[in-house]
C-alpha cells in the first residue's frame, strides 16, 4: 500500500526487471531541464556510478529524469546487464496494472526479497494464491460491521491516547516527534483491527514494544534488499547469518512467532466458544473457515504492513504542508467547525476539502504542480458547495489500480480525516525547526521524513 502516500513507489519485479512509478511531492524538489539528465551507461557497470552518487536522493533524481523524458519513461541500466524501467506515464501504468495485469507478476525477484518477512501473504504472491486471498479479503473489507469496528478503534485511540498526549505536550511545552507519535498511533490501530491485539505503543511513557520494534526492523531491512546493488550480497549474509541478515532473521522470527501465538489463541477461543465476539480481521478469517495457521499468519502480517506506516507517513507530511500553507489550514478549519466534536462516519466522509488536501500531496499535473493546492481536486455544485472530483487511478496510483487496487483505501481516508479533525480542532501544530528548514525524504517500503518531525503543540483558540 500501501502504499505510500507521498512518493508512490510501485514495484512489479520480473527476473531482471523492476517497473517503478515515482511521484514527487515537495516544492523543494527541482525540475529537470534537459534529456542530458539520463545517466550514461557503460558495459558491465551500466549506470552504477550515477546510481551510487544519487543513492541518498534517488527519488528526486529519478523524478528529474522522468520530467526530462518526452514519454515520462526511461530505462536505468544496473550492474551486469540488469535493468529498471521507470515510468510516470498513466498509459503505461494502466497497461501494467489493468489492461495486461496478468503479464506483470510480482515475480521471483520481488518474492525472494520479501519472502522471509511476508511469506505467501497477499502482497507477495501471484496467480491463484493471490486471487484466493483477494477474494477472501475483499469480502471481509466490504462489510459494514468492519467499517464500524475500524471507526470505533480509531476513535478510541484518538480520544483516549493521542489527544491526551498532545494536551500534555501543550502543558509541558515539550517537543514531540510527531512522526513517531503517529507511527505508534497507527500501529496500535492496525494491530487491533488486524487481530484484536493492543500493543499499547501510544501510552504516555512511549514504552518499547518487542513486537513493534521487530516489525520495524523487519520492514526496514527487507526494504534495503530492494536497493542493494547486487542481491548476492544480502543472500551471502543470509546464508552465513551475519550482519543485517542476522538482525532480519531475529526480527522476522519474533514477528511470526508472535503472530502465530495470536492465531492459536484465536483458534482456541473459537473452539471453546463456537463463535468469536471480536470482529477483527483474523477472527473474521477464522470464522469463515480459513483456519490454516500459515495462511492466517501471512495474511495478518501483510495487513499490518499495509496499514502501519502508510497513514502515519501521509499524516506526517500533511501536517508539515499545512504549516507551510496556512490558507489551506484555514479552509480545513472551516470544514471542521461545521462538524460535531466526534463526527460520525457520514460527517467525516463529507469532509471533501480535507479529503482533497490529503490527496494533493501527490499532485504533479499542470504548471503549478509544485503548489499545495487542494482546490484542483474540487469544484462547486449549484449551491456553491465543494464537491470532490477524483482522478483516475492510473494518473494517481497511490492506492494501486486495477485488480490489485488497495482494499483499505476508504478506511485509510477515514482514519486520516478523523485524526486531522480531532487534532486541528484542539491544537495548532508548530514545527520545532530552524528557519529555512526543508525536510528530507527517506524511502523504505513507505516514504518517511528523515530524522523525524519535531513539533510543539499549541492550544487552538481560533476555531470558534
Amino acid at each position: 500500500m500501501f502504499t505510500q502516500l507521498f512518493t508512490s513507489l510501485l514495484l512489479f519485479a520480473l527476473p531482471f526487471l523492476i517497473l517503478t512509478i515515482i511521484r514527487r511531492t515537495s516544492k523543494s524538489q527541482k525540475s529537470a531541464s534537459s534529456p542530458s539528465n539520463i545517466p550514461k551507461s557503460y558495459p558491465i557497470f551500466g549506470s552504477y556510478f550515477a546510481i551510487k552518487s544519487n543513492q541518498e536522493n534517488r527519488v528526486q533524481w529519478t523524478t528529474e529524469i522522468l520530467q526530462s523524458s518526452p514519454s515520462a519513461t526511461f530505462t536505468l541500466h544496473n550492474l551486469f546487464g540488469s535493468r529498471q524501467i521507470f515510468t510516470a506515464n498513466p498509459a503505461n501504468v494502466q497497461h501494467m496494472l489493468k489492461t495486461h495485469f496478468f503479464n506483470y507478476h510480482k515475480g521471483p525477484f520481488s518474492r525472494g526479497v520479501l519472502f522471509d518477512f511476508l511469506g505467501h501473504g497477499i502482497f507477495n504472491v501471484d496467480g491463484e494464491s493471490w486471487k484466493f486471498q483477494r477474494q477472501v479479503s475483499s469480502h471481509e473489507f466490504n462489510t459494514k460491521s468492519l467499517r464500524k469496528f475500524v471507526q470505533t478503534v480509531v476513535d478510541t485511540e484518538l480520544h483516549d491516547r493521542l489527544i491526551p498526549m498532545l494536551s500534555d505536550a501543550v502543558v509541558d511545552k515539550s517537543v514531540l516527534d510527531l512522526q513517531q507519535i503517529l507511527q505508534r498511533f497507527a500501529f496500535d490501530n492496525v494491530c487491533k483491527i488486524a487481530f484484536g491485539f493492543d500493543p499499547a505503543c501510544l501510552l504516555p511513557s512511549l514504552p518499547s514494544a518487542q513486537f513493534a520494534e521487530a516489525f520495524e526492523d523487519a520492514t526496514d531491512i527487507s526494504s534495503k534488499r530492494f536497493r542493494a546493488f547486487l542481491s548476492i550480497a544480502w543472500k551471502i549474509k543470509r546464508f552465513f547469518n551475519v550482519g543485517s541478515e542476522k538482525r532480519l532473521h531475529t526480527a522476522v522470527t519474533q514477528v511470526r512467532d508472535f503472530a502465530r501465538k495470536i492465531v492459536r489463541e484465536k483458534k482456541q477461543e473459537l473452539a471453546d466458544k463456537s463463535s468469536l465476539e471480536s470482529v477483527d480481521l483474523l477472527s473474521r478469517f477464522l470464522t469463515s473457515g480459513h483456519t490454516d495457521e500459515n495462511f492466517a499468519t501471512d495474511i495478518v502480517i501483510s495487513f499490518i504492513l499495509a496499514g502501519r506506516d502508510t497513514t502515519s507517513a501521509a499524516l506526517t507530511w500533511f501536517f508539515w504542508l499545512l504549516h507551510k500553507n496556512p490558507e489551506v489550514e484555514k479552509e480545513i478549519l472551516k470544514e471542521i467547525k461545521g462538524k460535531s466534536g466526534m463526527p460520525v462516519f457520514e460527517e467525516v466522509k463529507d469532509m471533501v476539502y480535507t479529503h482533497a488536501a490529503l490527496c494533493e500531496m501527490e499532485k504533479i499535473w499542470g504548471s503549478d504542480w509544485a503548489e499545495f493546492k487542494p482546490e484542483r481536486w474540487l469544484q462547486r455544485d449549484e449551491a456553491g458547495k465543494w464537491i470532490f472530483v477524483g482522478r483516475d487511478p492510473y494518473t494517481y496510483p497511490v492506492f494501486q489500480a486495477g485488480p490489485r487496487i488497495c482494499l483499505g483505501k476508504e478506511m485509510a481516508f477515514l482514519q486520516m480525516k478523523r485524526v486531522v479533525s480531532g487534532v486541528l480542532r484542539q491544537f495548532k501544530v508548530v514545527p520545532a525547526v530552524e528557519d529555512g528548514f526543508q525536510p528530507s525524504l527517506v524511502v523504505y517500503l513507505t516514504s518517511k521524513m528523515k530524522g523525524g518531525f519535531p513539533v510543539r503543540m499549541e492550544e487552538r483558540e481560533d476555531l470558534d
